[in-house]
């Protein structure tokens, strides 16, 4: 990772993340990114496991009252965090989803579900759509519309209560 994508690297960065350029001093590493720009949502997808550390967890809980961590990363092994990480490290106040299943996480008297928040509910339509398309391309208008077609085909929504996205 190379750190807090910033508009003094516009020349050297790729075309896709140019739009999502901060006016801000370059920042290195997620701590200090998140100690920065305060967001109210992480997104792990990089692969990366256990880059969600008690600190960067700690720190989205000082500022967010209720902190959204999405833990993506596929196999278990490399989840940016647990679903118990997430929810003990943010003193039972997160949000958290993962792309790999987690078990039911007590803490503090309350029982936590965590939610799985992956590519299987889009991808198997999404992938047949392409190929019987013929598409070249992938455009955010097609992910999009996946998105707003899949939203009206289940119940999906936050349990605040539980932790659960």
């Amino acid at each position: 990772m190379q750190g807090l994508i910033v508009s003094s690297r516009r020349e050297s960065l790729q075309h896709f993340k140019k739009p999502w350029a901060h006016d801000h001093e370059p920042v290195k590493g997620l701590l200090d990114a998140v100690k920065a720009i305060k967001p109210t949502v992480l997104i792990g997808s990089s692969g990366v496991g256990k880059t969600f550390t008690k600190e960067v967890v700690e720190a989205m809980a000082s500022f967010n009252e209720k902190p959204l961590i999405l833990a993506l990363s596929n196999p278990t092994s490399q989840s940016e965090c647990t679903a118990e990480e997430a929810y003990t490290w943010s003193k039972g106040r997160a949000i958290f989803a993962s792309g790999s299943p987690f078990d039911t996480v007590e803490y503090d008297r309350r029982v936590f579900v965590p939610g799985q928040a992956n590519n299987a509910y889009i991808f198997p339509g999404f992938g047949l759509g392409l190929i019987i398309s013929g598409a070249i391309r992938v455009h955010d208008d097609m992910l999009l519309a996946a998105c707003k077609y899949t939203k009206g085909c289940g119940s999906f929504g936050c349990t605040s209560d539980t932790g659960k996205l």
